[in-house]
C-alpha cells in the first residue's frame, strides 16, 4: 500500500526524486499518467493491468468513454527509476499538472499521485474545510 505525503523538487529535465518509501512497491518500472484534478497519477505495473482491464470494458459506443480512455493513454509513460531514485517525466504531463519546481507526491492506496506544490495546498486547504462533510456524505465508519 502507498501512502504518505513528500516534498522534492523538478529539476529543468522533469526529473522528479521518488520517495525512498515508495520504490519497494512501485518497482523499477511504473506507468504514469494524467491524473484527476491537475495531478499526475503513478501506478505499479501490476496496478497498471488491472485498469487496463477495466478501461477495457468501458463501451466503446460511449463518447466519454472513448475520451476518457484516449486522454489516459495518450499521455501514459513507462518511467523507469534511475540509480539517484529519480524519474524522468515527458513535459505534456508535466504542463498538466504544472509542475514547475516544488512538487509533491502522494502515496494513495494503489498509486502514486504528483501535484504541483501550489494545486496540493490549494486542495488539501479546501478538503481540510469540508473534510467531516465528506465523510458524513460518504458514510465512511471509522
Amino acid at each position: 500500500m502507498l501512502m504518505g505525503e513528500f516534498t522534492h523538487t523538478i529539476d529543468t529535465k522533469g526529473r522528479l526524486i521518488i520517495p525512498a518509501k515508495f520504490r519497494e512497491q512501485l518497482g523499477t518500472h511504473f506507468i504514469v499518467t494524467r491524473g484527476l484534478d491537475g495531478c499526475l497519477f503513478g501506478y505499479p505495473l501490476e496496478e497498471w493491468k488491472l485498469l487496463e482491464q477495466k478501461l477495457k470494458a468501458l463501451p466503446l459506443t460511449k463518447r466519454d468513454a472513448r475520451a476518457f480512455v484516449r486522454f489516459l493513454y495518450s499521455a501514459a509513460t513507462d518511467c523507469e527509476i534511475d540509480k539517484q531514485g529519480r524519474i524522468n517525466i515527458p513535459l505534456t504531463l508535466r504542463k498538466h499538472a504544472t509542475l514547475t519546481k516544488k512538487c509533491v507526491v502522494v502515496g494513495v492506496s494503489n498509486r502514486l499521485e504528483i501535484w504541483s506544490n501550489e494545486r496540493w495546498s490549494k486542495f488539501t486547504n479546501d478538503t481540510a474545510e469540508n473534510f467531516d462533510e465528506i465523510a458524513e456524505d460518504l458514510n465512511i465508519d471509522f
